[in-house]
């Protein structure tokens, strides 16, 4: 049975605006934003805490069971900086964020991430991983990567992404 609303996925390095994007949309939309940092600690839905990459492992097998449900009802915005675990029929829209390099050094040093850790995101980011991820993992037409630096950067996709989900119609 199709989908009465939509599915978006929003992806990208740590620090580009994933959270803030999701929860403007959903208010905006009226589509249910899943945070699967948060979903994650909530249901312990991981193995452990990683300490050299300072964060939980996700159990990727027990986060796809949480969200099958919801994801086959629609109208869900999703947040998270991987994608290529997620199925591709969950998704009608997979947004990637791409953040200039020193302002996303800055608001991951504002979060007090280590110094090998905000190294380590920069360079996810210079290297357009979670891009590439995005692009060998979903349909090349779903995928889109929007800039994500400014507030008005934010504004307009927040805009971009209301009207979308304002025109789209389910696949038969």
């Amino acid at each position: 049975m199709p989908r009465s609303a939509p599915n978006i996925l929003v992806c990208g390095t740590p620090g580009t605006g994933k959270t803030t994007l999701c929860q403007q949309v959903a208010e905006a939309t009226g589509l249910k934003h899943i945070n699967i940092g948060d979903l994650v600690k909530a249901q312990s839905l991981h193995s452990g805490w990683d300490d050299e990459f300072e964060c939980l492992v996700i159990d990727e097998d027990k986060v796809c069971d949480a969200l099958e449900d919801m994801m086959g009802e629609g109208g869900c915005i999703v947040d998270y900086h991987g994608c290529d675990f997620f199925p591709e029929r969950w998704f009608d829209l997979v947004v990637v964020l791409q953040t200039d390099n020193s302002v996303l050094w800055e608001r991951l040093e504002k979060r007090a991430y280590s110094q090998k850790k905000i190294q380590e995101n920069v360079q996810c980011e210079i290297m357009h991983v979670i891009v590439e991820e995005a692009t060998d993992s979903y349909r090349e037409e779903i995928v889109h990567v929007l800039q994500s630096t400014t507030p008005e950067d934010m504004e307009r996709n927040v805009e971009q992404l209301a009207a979308w989900c304002r025109t789209w119609r389910p696949s038969s």
